[in-house]
């Protein structure tokens, strides 16, 4: 199937720092992947549930800030990748010096509420890449296509 629209392409947006937006930045994202480059529909989740990740955060970091700032989204479509990219102007954090957390399918784990964000955007993304600073954190999400993934060497491309 062929489509209209290019192949390439970028989307931005900037939504206030209210968890009512997750939905529709996961939605935008979605979609832009969707359309873009061959990705299994498997993949599309994975970037779903991992923006949903990102998002949430940066909302909450904007929050914690005080700040009234919107979160900055960037989808960037191409023909065998999507990017995203989130920005807060919340405290920021280091992603490297993040409470270790029991395994997610041990039985402690369940005494924990959160802080399976980052886990899970590293687990159901390609790369991803987080850049804080006291005036706020940008985080890069990239999910290949089926033509080319680093996580599977088999594929070809």
């Amino acid at each position: 199937m062929t489509s209209a629209l290019p192949s390439s392409g970028s989307i931005h947006l900037e939504v206030p720092a209210r968890t009512e937006f997750v939905s529709l930045v996961r939605l935008v994202v979605a979609s832009a992947a969707e359309i873009g480059p061959d990705m299994a529909i498997e993949r599309v989740e994975d970037l779903r549930v991992a923006v949903s990740e990102a998002a949430t955060n940066a909302i909450e970091a904007q929050a914690a800030s005080g700040s009234t700032s919107r979160i900055g989204v960037r989808c960037s479509v191409s023909d065998d990748k999507v990017v995203v990219r989130i920005h807060d102007e919340g405290g920021g954090f280091d992603p490297d010096n993040l409470k270790e957390l029991p395994d997610p399918g041990s039985p402690e784990r369940l005494e924990y509420e959160s802080g399976l964000g980052v886990y899970l955007m590293r687990a159901l993304t390609d790369e991803t890449e987080i850049t804080s600073s006291p005036s706020g954190t940008d985080v890069r999400l990239v999910v290949y296509s089926s033509k080319r993934s680093p996580k599977d060497p088999h594929r070809d491309g």
